[in-house]
């Protein structure tokens, strides 16, 4: 008994380890991709001098950041000011142990027979840290707990541009959290479960992105603002808040809140991976693959959506701040309960009529989708009239 529970410990502590050690290992990746990804776009050559390709800048980045002086501003709150950074990195830390990295491990597999999986998991040792049953209210709440470290670096700085950067934080999470939990509620319903796990089950057969494709488009616009991304960084906003939040951060501590951002933007996609694109799964082929190839086929989904972060950022302008606080209110919050509701209608009819889910469905995403365009035009006449008149 005592061994099995030594063989459980030694699993978990190992899954946590991948855990560290991948968010340790794609964050210098992603700087280093982002800069040279945002020189091909800007047709600039980008990092090319330390290591091969600029490999090793990310490195010398470091070194240059363990070596400059790490200050506190002379009338700042300095507990909140020096635990700010790690408040923004603990919750994707924290996200990323619900996450399922890959099939189970088998107990027949060089691993399960060290471990004697065959004893206490004979259907294989899972690839996640913790499955919870309430998987993505776990994750809702942590994702809530973030914006926290933003906030709390802008108001202990005790700096004016600092303070505008966190209140715009504030601002912003409050915008988008909403949406962000009615787009999981559509999951919720479409799947009947909370569990990750049973989440990435479900979409054996077909992903969820072909079921829902506003739920998942406003999804990532959710996640894009929560992670303050351009075309929402408005917390940081060079041109008119200096280094917003972070202003008065610098050496070590600037160092952690980058991390804390790219860790973010990685786990951000793995969980979209994991939710609307079938996480380790691949239409069945799953099946005959061994799980290390469903851990590679994960990874692969999830770098797909950093490029695809990378590749908004540098492609869209920042949005004003009224123009980001419009698209939270009037157009995200309307769509997403609009699609909850349709959605929960559309399922009853499929309960008690028979009908094909995936028609039923996506119809009332049309409706959805054509009374928000319908909105949009009567109110910009609306406005054009009403200018007019003026």
């Amino acid at each position: 008994m005592l061994f099995l529970l030594i063989a459980q410990l030694v699993a978990t502590l190992g899954k946590i380890v991948f855990l560290f050690a991948f968010v340790l290992t794609v964050v210098p990746l992603l700087v280093w991709a982002e800069r040279r990804i945002s020189a091909w776009i800007q047709d600039r050559k980008g990092p090319n001098r330390v290591g091969p390709a600029g490999l090793l800048q990310p490195l010398a980045d470091l070194i240059k950041f363990l070596s400059k002086e790490s200050f506190v501003p002379e009338r700042a709150e300095r507990f909140l000011y020096n635990l700010a950074p790690l408040l923004m990195l603990v919750p994707a830390l924290m996200v990323g142990a619900v996450i399922p990295w890959s099939k189970p491990i088998p107990p027949d597999s060089w691993i399960g027979y060290w471990l004697s999986a065959v004893d206490w998991a004979p259907e294989g040792i899972p690839f996640q840290v913790i499955d919870v049953d309430i998987g993505i209210l776990y994750f809702y709440a942590l994702a809530s707990l973030g914006v926290y470290g933003v906030i709390l670096a802008g108001w202990a700085a005790n700096n004016k541009y600092t303070l505008l950067g966190g209140l715009r934080a504030s601002a912003s999470m409050v915008s988008y959290e909403l949406s962000l939990g009615l787009s999981v509620v559509v999951v919720l319903l479409m799947t009947g479960t909370l569990r990750i796990n049973g989440i990435v089950d479900w979409q054996q057969g077909a992903w969820l992105v072909f079921y829902q494709p506003l739920a998942c488009l406003t999804f990532m616009v959710t996640v894009f603002a929560e992670n303050n991304r351009l075309p929402f960084d408005l917390a940081e906003s060079e041109q008119e808040l200096v280094g917003g939040y972070h202003t008065e951060y610098g050496g070590i501590k600037f160092a952690l809140s980058m991390l804390a951002e790219y860790a973010h933007m990685a786990i951000n996609s793995a969980l979209i991976a994991s939710l609307f694109f079938g996480g380790w799964r691949w239409f069945g082929l799953e099946d005959r693959l061994p799980w290390w190839a469903t851990l590679l086929l994960f990874i692969g989904k999830a770098l797909f959506f950093m490029f695809f972060f990378i590749w908004v950022r540098w492609t869209f302008p920042r949005f004003r701040f009224d123009q980001v606080i419009h698209l939270g209110w009037k157009v995200l919050l309307p769509m997403t309960l609009g699609n909850a509701i349709a959605t929960a209608v559309a399922l009853v009819l499929v309960e008690r009529s028979g009908w094909p889910l995936w028609p039923v469905v996506m119809a009332g995403q049309v409706v959805v989708v054509a009374g928000a365009i319908l909105g949009s035009t009567i109110q910009t006449r609306r406005l054009q009239a009403r200018a007019a008149a003026s």
